[in-house]
């Protein structure tokens, strides 16, 4: 049922807090255009280089581990700040570390904060948006995440340009932030971001749903008044939300292993697991390392990963628009078909494009024909999911259980990609991406419950009602 909700408010309050997604975004794919560079100033071999990559995903499972407690007693508002600070700390250590452990510290430092707004930003979305926009709402968030990407890798290609076209004319800091060691002003951009992010979070409230959680029913009655424009449907929302939250009277633990719950629980933590095996964060983190291998220069590759951000970004959009028409499943079903084909074209290319002499430009239109499907499909849906599947009560604890898993797959294939490339060959490690596709595709078939247009509630209930 179309409500006559406050659709600016609802607005403004995902775009908040969806800036967390960009600093995600920013801070995952900044990396790419780094690797080269830190591993010739720090003589890295290839588990060092991976170590190096996947070190800022050990402070992402940190920090799912950490969310779910910390939004749950705390709010979701006071743990998105704790993420801002932490980005901010990150940022400005990288760029001005003295050896390789500090910036493998302050890397996990914004790992930690990369988990914990994985988590808590969507979450916020989810719980002050009406059924009817949520999906596109909470896409914000992965559309942000995107625009992260393609800001990163803006920033990379240009900064990389600016060096190469500059002499350093002594060893001040500005020199060598962007002149010398031009990956130290890569990584310290971010700051810029999460500055503003942390400034901006003060104003907008806690959500509606925890505070009537926590018993601060006037609070959130308030806040929903101004999502809802009615006293009525403010009322209406919040005796649903307290009608679940009265009928769960177990501890948080002990509700996640009712049968609904824990089969809910179960499949989020599969398909965010399975979800890093499918290929996108190799491509994020060394699509650059991937097209320099296949015979193109530094900055030819640089400004492919730019071409792939920008797709990356465009089909969110896509997404973003069509998510609460075509539904979650659909989108999945054709953009996991589409992956499996671009991934298989792929490896064929690493296999026989040389000796057919076959452009790479081909490479290239693989490459984003893959982006396109994944962020249609998987990217997009993937957060509004787990966003959705679990009750009020339960939700930051399952969510971060669901983050953990996919953080422990994002920092597998961040840690393994260059060994996999190494011993596997290109070939073969696409054809393995192509192949964890699949089962992704049956769990979300067979198991998944359609949840476009449905409220939380309603969505809770199915669950709990099953056996």
């Amino acid at each position: 049922m179309k409500t006559n909700v406050n659709i600016g408010y609802l607005v403004f309050l995902s775009f908040v807090a969806a800036l967390g997604g960009f600093l995600f975004g920013y801070d995952t794919a900044v990396i790419s255009g780094t690797i080269a560079q830190v591993t010739a100033l720090f003589h890295l071999d290839a588990l060092q280089q991976g170590w190096y990559v996947g070190c800022a995903l050990i402070g992402s499972i940190a920090g799912v581990l950490l969310a779910g407690v910390l939004s749950d007693r705390f709010g979701r508002k006071l743990t998105m700040i704790l993420s801002a600070v932490l980005f901010s700390t990150s940022a400005i250590g990288c760029a001005v570390c003295t050896d390789f452990d500090e910036l493998v510290l302050y890397r996990i430092i914004g790992g930690v904060g990369i988990g914990v707004v994985s988590i808590i930003s969507p979450l916020y979305i989810s719980e002050v948006s009406v059924a009817q926009y949520r999906g596109r709402l909470v896409s914000l968030y992965q559309l942000a995440v995107t625009v992260g990407f393609l800001g990163a890798y803006l920033v990379n290609f240009q900064l990389l340009g600016y060096s190469e076209s500059h002499v350093a004319s002594g060893t001040g800091l500005f020199e060598k932030l962007f002149i010398s060691e031009v990956w130290r002003g890569m990584l310290g951009m971010e700051t810029l971001p999460a500055l503003l992010f942390f400034a901006v979070i003060f104003f907008i409230p806690e959500s509606p749903r925890w505070l009537i959680l926590k018993g601060r029913e006037e609070r959130g009655l308030r806040i929903l008044q101004r999502i809802y424009n009615s006293g009525e449907e403010a009322m209406i929302q919040m005796n649903e939300t307290k009608s679940v939250i009265v009928s769960e009277v177990r501890s948080e633990w002990v509700l996640l292993l009712q049968p609904g719950i824990l089969k809910a629980v179960i499949i989020g933590v599969a398909i965010a697991m399975l979800g890093q095996f499918m290929g996108v964060n190799a491509v994020l983190y060394y699509g650059p390392s991937i097209f320099e291998g296949a015979g193109l220069s530094g900055g030819d590759s640089l400004l492919y990963q730019v071409l792939v951000g920008l797709v990356n970004t465009l089909t969110t959009v896509l997404a973003l628009v069509i998510i609460d028409r075509v539904g979650r499943k659909k989108l999945v079903y054709y953009g996991v078909s589409g992956m499996i084909l671009s991934l298989v074209l792929i490896g064929f290319y690493f296999i026989a494009g040389k000796s057919w002499g076959i452009s790479s430009l081909f490479l290239l239109v693989f490459f984003l024909s893959y982006v396109f499907c994944c962020a249609v499909s998987i990217c997009a849906v993937i957060f509004v999911l787990l966003s959705e599947m679990y009750p009020t009560k339960v939700r930051g604890l399952a969510m971060s259980m669901a983050g953990f898993s996919l953080w422990i797959g994002t920092y597998l294939i961040g840690q393994l990609t260059p060994w996999m490339l190494q011993n596997l060959t290109p070939a073969g490690t696409f054809f393995l991406f192509a192949a964890m596709c699949v089962p992704y595709m049956l769990i979300v078939w067979k198991l998944v419950p359609e949840t476009t247009g449905k409220s939380l509630e309603e969505i809770e209930r199915y669950w709990t009602r099953m056996k």
